[in-house]
């Protein structure tokens, strides 16, 4: 007896270390935060930009755009359930503000369930999905191939890959950045080490940096289970066996869950439609520009993952202050994280501009595909500029889990930038990176709309910070 008592005490102190209070709100404890993330999200083009190059040094043109065709198809399926990653994030980032230990349980639970339900569905239709979404797209006979090729191999991991999300947003809603990061350096490094075996030690081309990215996400799931046991200080097994029935099944809980996650279902396919649509733009203008825009859209994501680091430490400190109904902490948390985005982000744009040039030189051998990058590299050096407003409002509000505004900004932008793309096509490829750039303000001014309402709605409360 005095033993279980003893345990029950320790799991009950464990518990409570888990949703403890977000630590003091400075620019010191916003970097804490912040690095980690950082870090790991730098690392995911990082793995692109290794793809890319595993494939683009071999000087299989074909190769490169194949990746790139597939890659775009697989964001967009994939990504459509990346709720299971934002919406995870804001929920359990508001229950460890409320000190409930019990549903920022339940709510992994949840979403690891409908994760790996998800991705098992996505694995069994992956035939129809590939042929559907190729039938769609403009990348040639040889190109489509290769791509489909990459695609079937990736759609292994996806029970995987959906888990994960889950695994990420849950720890980043707590503020676990540096278990996030261990989770995201290993998948990377196995996906970089069994891209490079299989492409250049077993000459399997884009299968075999699909096969590389899948092994890598089977991987980073079992990692996963093993930092939620460290975090919660229970195994999987053990935190269901201790969460309620009723607490996990609680009608009024998985109705915000679901809504929540439909609306930003809605906006994250709006918006990787609207990057398979600048993929199949490039495509319609030949191999070449598919490649060069893949290469330059490296830049770009590279911009975006490391920016991502502050909107994603947003996401924690909004949510945290939300769940204490303090408006001072939540306004704080605003300013903290947007100036640490906008430094990083002039940063980011010098050294595309100095650096950029040399870069794609060595991502690629092809003479054609080398000077239509480089011609057109001025406007993925200024998306770091141009969108981080979009990031950062991004966080805000997925922090704040405020569903519709991110649906309605997204499916708007994402409307916009297609007229905007058709009627610039004359211009070539010009036209295709100037509508680009320009959907990343649309998306800024379309989530700026909501701003003002959400400041009404955060109770006032003296800061605690």
């Amino acid at each position: 007896m005095r033993h279980t008592a003893l345990a029950r005490r320790a799991r009950s102190v464990h518990s409570r270390a888990m949703v403890a209070t977000a630590p003091p709100l400075t620019r010191a404890s916003v970097f804490q935060q912040a690095w980690p993330i950082m870090l790991g999200q730098a690392s995911v083009p990082l793995v692109g930009i290794a793809d890319t190059a595993v494939i683009g040094r071999t000087g299989d043109t074909a190769g490169l755009a194949g990746v790139a065709l597939g890659a775009s198809v697989i964001m967009l399926v994939f990504w459509t359930f990346g709720f299971l990653r934002m919406g995870l994030t804001g929920l359990t980032a508001q229950a460890a503000g409320q000190q409930d230990t019990r549903e920022v349980e339940a709510l992994l639970l949840r979403s690891l369930v409908i994760g790996f339900a998800l991705g098992l569905v996505l694995w069994a239709l992956s035939w129809p999905i590939t042929a559907g979404l190729f039938a769609l797209l403009a990348g040639g006979e040889a190109i489509t191939a290769e791509a489909s090729a990459y695609v079937t191999a990736r759609f292994f991991g996806a029970p995987a890959a959906l888990t994960v999300y889950a695994f990420t947003g849950w720890l980043l809603g707590l503020g676990r950045t540096r278990e996030a990061l261990v989770l995201q350096i290993v998948m990377n490094i196995a996906n970089i080490a069994a891209d490079i075996t299989l492409v250049w030690g077993f000459d399997m081309g884009a299968m075999g940096v699909g096969m590389g990215t899948a092994f890598a996400e089977w991987l980073a799931l079992i990692v996963g289970l093993a930092l939620v046991a460290r975090v919660a200080g229970a195994s999987l097994p053990a935190i269901i066996a201790r969460t309620p029935r009723a607490t996990l099944l609680d009608r009024a809980r998985l109705a915000a869950l679901f809504a929540v996650n439909r609306d930003i279902m809605i906006r994250t396919i709006a918006l990787l439609i609207l990057f398979l649509w600048f993929a199949n733009a490039g495509a319609r203008l030949g191999a070449a520009a598919l490649a060069a825009n893949h290469i330059l859209l490296q830049f770009v994501n590279f911009a975006a993952f490391v920016l991502d680091a502050f909107a994603f430490t947003a996401e924690s400190r909004v949510g945290n202050a939300i769940g204490q109904k303090d408006r001072a902490r939540f306004l704080k948390a605003i300013r903290l994280t947007s100036e640490f985005s906008l430094g990083s982000a002039v940063l980011l744009t010098g050294m595309f501009l100095i650096a950029g040039g040399p870069i794609i030189a060595f991502l690629a051998k092809d003479a054609a595909v080398v000077a239509e990058a480089r011609s057109y590299l001025i406007y993925a050096a200024l998306i770091p500029l141009l969108g981080l407003p979009s990031w950062m409002l991004d966080g805000i509000f997925i922090g704040a889990t405020r569903g519709a505004a991110l649906r309605n900004a997204g499916v708007m932008a994402t409307l916009a930038y297609i007229a905007l793309d058709l009627a610039l096509r004359p211009m070539g490829n010009q036209g295709v990176w100037l509508a680009l750039t320009a959907s990343f303000l649309l998306r800024a001014g379309g989530l700026a709309v909501y701003l003002p309402a959400l400041l009404r709605d955060i109770s006032a409360k003296p800061d605690a910070s």
